[in-house]
């Protein structure tokens, strides 16, 4: 099957969970992931479960397994705790928790970030797998990078990628 058979045959209309990880943000500061559920809305899609939680690796897990849990989420996006420094725990907490990795999501994304910051770049982890057959996808908490990955990755791609995790 090609790439545009499955294309066509992906989901349209998803649900999605998005779990802002910050010691920093509560709900009415959390412009990360205000930004991704509006985005998420405006192309059709639905947001079932929001939260925002502190940087900190069992409450990440707990969150990403309640929202895998739950029948009306599709894909999990979370957001922030993707950096180098030693309070950024998302990468190494999800990569220990996923059935298997999605190499192609952070290398694409700090592809396309080279073209706005640059080498700066390498400071992005980024990373993607799948966890009991759902997607989970770790952005990192900048607006920009947001925005890049949501209209750049995200949105073209969720159907496809959903699609084939339950394949």
């Amino acid at each position: 099957m090609g790439l545009e058979q499955h294309r066509n045959e992906a989901p349209l209309a998803l649900g999605f969970a998005v779990i802002t990880v910050s010691d920093t943000r509560d709900e009415t500061t959390d412009r990360g992931g205000a930004y991704l559920a509006a985005g998420l809305e405006a192309a059709g899609h639905r947001v079932v479960r929001r939260e925002i939680i502190k940087d900190d690796a069992q409450a990440i897990v707990d969150a990403v397994r309640r929202a895998v849990g739950d029948s009306q989420v599709d894909l999990v996006l979370t957001t922030g705790g993707t950096g180098i420094s030693v309070r950024d725990v998302t990468f190494d907490t999800l990569r220990g928790l996923f059935d298997s990795e999605i190499p192609g999501f952070g290398e694409l994304f700090r592809w396309l970030s080279r073209e706005e910051i640059g080498s700066a770049t390498i400071l992005s982890r980024a990373v993607g797998g799948l966890l009991e057959r759902k997607v989970v996808l770790a952005l990192p908490g900048s607006p920009k990078a947001l925005r890049l990955a949501l209209e750049e990755i995200v949105l073209p791609e969720a159907g496809h990628l959903v699609g084939q995790a339950r394949a």
